[in-house]
């Protein structure tokens, strides 16, 4: 295992008066390793059966190639599986696939959309393609070994051209993208807001009303960052020792949730539980502080936030602006794995806490916020591991 890692963050826009955009993004982890699949498709025209094929081509091909199966068989289920255009008697998607492998080599394979720009050292820069046909379909693949800081843009082909009238922008080419993106390079953007800074780019171009779905993924090399959050005691007592030691020894940041739990970190490390002076909010949970810990918080009602921020920023992000700027325990969990973090791991106690009851937060709401936060976080692009004690 290298010290690499990649951050990886994608937007969106609808044609203007449909309410499903016919570009989708797909991100697979695969099982036992470092290595991911990252899926950018363009259905044919906008709206619904645009949505459809597009979302049915990134599964196929995300959920094939996680599986280790080739570009090959991932092309014949497309054409087999994909709706017949009524209208034009195809089925039809284009597609970037971007397969980060081991966090050590980008394999592209790219498919009818513009082309993938690729930043390194702040410069745009050529890479090699070779192009074969499969199906019919001319589809280039590179191979690139990663550096740390390299930067790659996929684009479906509502960014290329955006213009506010149904000419073809020539002052906004992939030439000039690149040119964009290689300004803004060197700050230290995440994916996410690279991606949000092209696409309202793109839109501006297009006066507000764009004419076609326009959709940015980009991959950025980073360092690995190591995120611990540890969520309620362990079911049994007597693993409260082993629980902490296990969370602990993980290099990174440790988050701790919970007034029950905060108390068992604080026995633990030998040290006192103190109220925060510095982040508590008016109306939110209030938080602590421990010697050797990160952030300690409350839990359930914080971690139930956390999720509702997670599910917006995989849909519309349209929450970012809460988030990423105010100091409530919640958004500051939100920015440490949202924007900070590579890896996390979960470390879930089973016990039910008895003031909980009367309300119904048991161990099963517990798992099923973890849950579904670990699935977010995984479309974010996070290798994400639950431990339950």
């Amino acid at each position: 295992m290298n010290d690499l890692s990649v951050d990886i963050g994608y937007k969106s826009i609808n044609h203007y008066g449909e309410y499903l955009c016919g570009d989708h993004v797909d991100v697979v982890q695969q099982e036992n390793s470092d290595s991911k699949v990252v899926v950018l498709a363009d259905g044919l025209k906008s709206g619904v059966k645009a949505s459809i094929l597009s979302t049915l081509t990134a599964k196929i091909i995300s959920t094939m190639m996680a599986q280790g199966l080739s570009l090959e068989e991932c092309v014949h289920t497309i054409a087999a599986t994909l709706p017949l255009s009524s209208e034009y008697g195809v089925a039809y998607s284009t597609f970037t696939i971007m397969h980060i492998i081991e966090n050590e080599t980008m394999s592209l394979i790219q498919y009818d959309n513009p082309l993938v720009i690729m930043i390194r050292d702040c410069k745009v820069v050529d890479y090699p393609k070779i192009e074969s046909i499969i199906d019919g379909k001319k589809i280039y693949r590179s191979e690139i070994p990663l550096r740390e800081n390299d930067i790659f843009i996929a684009m479906s082909d509502g960014c290329p051209g955006a213009n506010d009238t149904l000419s073809y922008n020539k002052n906004w080419t992939e030439k000039e993208i690149g040119d964009f993106m290689e300004t803004i390079s060197p700050i230290g953007y995440t994916a996410k807001t690279l991606a949000s800074i092209l696409i309202e780019e793109c839109n501006k171009l297009y006066d507000g009303k764009p004419i076609d779905d326009t959709t940015a993924c980009i991959v950025r090399v980073i360092k690995r960052s190591q995120v611990n959050l540890i969520f309620g005691p362990p079911a049994n007592r007597d693993d409260c020792d082993r629980m902490m030691s296990l969370f602990f020894s993980k290099a990174g940041k440790h988050i701790v949730c919970g007034g029950t739990t905060a108390s068992i970190a604080a026995e633990y490390l030998g040290k006192s539980i103190r109220t925060s002076t510095k982040y508590n909010v008016k109306g939110a949970p209030p938080m602590s502080e421990i010697d050797g810990v990160d952030l300690v918080t409350e839990g359930v009602v914080t971690i139930d936030k956390v999720l509702k921020y997670a599910k917006d920023y995989v849909s519309r992000d349209e929450s970012y602006i809460e988030w990423s700027v105010q100091h409530d325990a919640s958004a500051l969990i939100s920015r440490i794995l949202f924007e900070e973090a590579t890896d996390i791991n979960f470390f879930v106690g089973r016990a039910v806490n008895p003031a909980h009851q009367d309300v119904s937060i048991n161990f099963n709401v517990k798992m099923s916020l973890v849950e579904e936060l670990s699935q977010c976080l995984r479309k974010m692009g996070k290798s994400v591991k639950v431990s339950y004690f």
